[in-house]
């Protein structure tokens, strides 16, 4: 590792001092749950395989989870593709070291992209937290957009986030709690038709960015719904953007995009994070 990325990132300044102080905030990605080895689908393409190995699916629909949820819930019933996603995401995943320092840090806002419940696992120890899930509409069978956690795992009214030191925000909904999960094509269609006048995202969630800027990390912005999700999730928030990007052959639109946001690139991976962080999760 760089000097200049040892000391961009180092406890005592820089990535962890921000941290602690609430000035940068957690956005994960499927990365960490192929750290700690979850025993859960850890990317969008093992989702996909996952999806492809329980249903019979056409050609144009193998080998991506959406158009692959989007064919399970139009030809075998929204409950079918519910019950595999639950059935996916079921197995606990063991919280890492790394995630233990982030819920330790308890930064005010933790975006977490993924459907396990390693971050939730994670927070279970610390105080004044709670978790906002995106949600499919038609699931729900009612007009919002999000639905409300407390620490106990019980559904709360959303005006008690307001209360919250940590919110968790599951932007793409997960298996437990509720069971609600945003994967199929139709899920994102009146998403993607508001999201960018910002009705979707939470309030509370737009408050707290503003506070501060994003840290990616285990991250990938190589499909265009990926891309819209965190553009619109870091607008207007404070700045000065990071993203670990050890290891990874990003594309020409992610580095694009990146570019664009203003996300300055650091070539350290997770598990170079871990060992410069780990002392926050003692």
């Amino acid at each position: 590792m760089s000097n200049a990325v040892l000391e961009a990132a180092s406890p005592g300044h820089g990535i962890a001092e921000r941290l602690r102080a609430g000035s940068l905030l957690p956005y994960l990605g499927p990365g960490l749950a192929e750290l700690a080895a979850a025993p859960v689908p850890t990317t969008h393409e093992e989702l996909a395989a996952y999806l492809g190995a329980r249903v019979a699916l056409p050609r144009r629909a193998r080998g991506n989870c959406w158009a692959a949820a989007q064919y399970i819930e139009t030809h075998r019933h929204r409950r079918t593709l519910d019950g595999l996603m639950n059935d996916a995401y079921a197995p606990p995943v063991v919280p890492t070291i790394l995630h233990r320092a982030l819920a330790k840090a308890a930064p005010p806002l933790i975006v977490d992209t993924w459907y396990d419940g390693a971050m939730r696992a994670a927070l279970s120890g610390q105080v004044d937290w709670g978790e906002v899930q995106g949600t499919a509409r038609a699931g729900v069978g009612e007009q919002r957009w999000y639905r409300t956690w407390n620490a106990a795992g019980a559904e709360c009214p959303v005006a008690e986030a307001e209360t919250w030191r940590t919110l968790l925000y599951k932007p793409h909904g997960t298996a437990a709690p509720g069971r609600n999960v945003l994967v199929a094509d139709s899920d994102y269609v009146e998403v993607m038709t508001e999201i960018d006048i910002q009705t979707p995202l939470p309030d509370e969630v737009k408050r707290r960015r503003a506070g501060g800027g994003f840290l990616f990390l285990g991250c990938r912005f190589n499909d265009q719904m990926l891309r819209s999700y965190a553009r619109q999730i870091m607008k207007r928030s404070g700045g000065g953007h990071f993203a670990l990007i050890g290891g990874m052959v990003l594309t020409r639109n992610e580095r694009r995009f990146l570019d664009e946001q203003d996300v300055e690139t650091l070539d350290m991976d997770l598990l170079e994070l871990t060992r410069v962080l780990g002392g926050m999760g003692k």
